[in-house]
C-alpha cells in the first residue's frame, strides 16, 4: 500500500471570514504526480500555503508525513512563482541554489563539504551545473525556473511542490521543465498547480479542479463535469502541441486555446 505524505481533511480556509477554499479533502501519495488547476482566485496558490504551514486552516486537518506540518513541512521543496528581480544584483546559480541548505544548518554555520556536494548534484539533476558561476540575471526564464528547482531540491526534500513553474517562459522550454518534473519525478512526489491544463493533462499522473472546492478523483482525465463546476461555464480545450484533446466534445463550448 502506499505511504501518504500529505493528507488534507475537511480543510477549511477563511480570510476576513470569507471561504477561500472550503471542506478540501486530499490525500497525496508518494510517487504521484498532481496536478492542480483552476481560476483566478480559485484558492490554488492558498492550499500550497497551506502545506507549507504559512496560513493555518480555520477548520480541519493536515498531516505531512503523518506529522504536524510544523515537523512535516521539513521534507517539503518549494517552487513560488517567478518574480521579477533586479538583473544587475551579483549573485550566482550556485549561491541561489546553496539558499536551499539554509534550512539544514545552524544559524551562521558555514557552509561544508556535504553542502556543496548536494549544490553540486542539485545542479546536476536539472542539467544546470555548467553555469553554476554564472550570474543567475544573465538566464533566461527558463533557464531561472531550473535554478529554482535546483534550490527546492538541495533542500532534500520527500515532496516537491510547484506554482505556476511554467508562467514566464516560453512553449520549448516549457516543454522541456514538465520533462524535468517528468524526470524527477521517478524518485519523488510532486504537487502542482498551473493554468497549462493542455500541458499538465500529457505529463502529470492524476489532475483535479479547484475553485474553493476541490474535485479530484485521482484520474489524469479532465472532465465536463469537473472543469464546469470550477470554472462555473462549459469549456473546451483546444490544446495545440498536445497530442490528445484532453475533454470529450460537448456543446456549447468555451474555447480555451493554451
Amino acid at each position: 500500500m502506499s505511504t501518504e505524505i500529505i493528507n488534507l481533511n475537511h480543510v477549511w480556509v477563511k480570510y476576513h471570514q470569507e471561504p477561500v477554499l472550503e471542506d478540501i479533502d486530499l490525500t497525496v501519495y508518494e510517487g504521484d504526480f498532481i496536478g492542480l488547476i483552476g481560476p483566478n482566485g480559485g484558492g490554488k496558490t492558498t492550499l500550497l500555503k497551506l502545506i507549507l504551514g504559512l496560513i493555518s486552516p480555520y477548520q480541519g486537518e493536515v498531516k505531512i508525513m503523518n506529522r504536524s506540518v510544523a515537523r512535516g513541512r521539513q521534507s517539503i521543496g518549494y517552487v513560488p512563482q517567478v518574480l521579477e528581480f533586479d538583473r544587475e544584483f551579483p549573485v550566482k546559480v550556485a549561491d541561489v541554489v546553496r539558499m536551499g541548505r539554509l534550512g539544514k544548518r545552524r544559524l551562521l554555520q558555514r557552509y561544508n563539504a556535504k553542502d556543496e556536494a548536494i549544490v553540486n548534484h542539485s545542479l546536476e539533476q536539472v542539467g544546470m551545473v555548467q553555469f553554476c558561476d554564472r550570474p543567475i540575471g544573465q538566464l533566461s526564464g527558463g533557464q531561472r525556473q531550473r535554478v529554482y528547482i535546483a534550490r527546492a531540491l538541495a533542500s532534500e526534500p520527500h515532496i516537491l511542490l510547484l506554482d505556476e513553474p511554467t508562467a514566464s517562459v516560453d512553449s520549448q522550454m516549457k516543454t522541456s521543465i514538465y520533462e524535468l518534473l517528468k524526470d524527477i519525478n521517478q524518485y519523488m512526489t510532486i504537487l502542482l498547480i498551473s493554468h497549462d491544463m493542455g500541458a499538465i493533462s500529457t505529463y502529470v499522473k492524476t489532475i483535479g479542479c479547484l475553485n474553493r472546492r476541490l474535485f479530484y478523483h485521482g484520474d489524469n482525465q479532465l472532465t465536463p463535469d469537473m472543469i464546469e463546476q470550477t470554472y462555473q461555464c462549459p469549456v473546451e480545450l483546444i490544446a495545440h502541441g498536445v497530442p490528445h484533446r484532453v475533454l470529450p466534445e460537448h456543446s456549447c463550448p468555451l474555447h480555451s486555446d493554451d
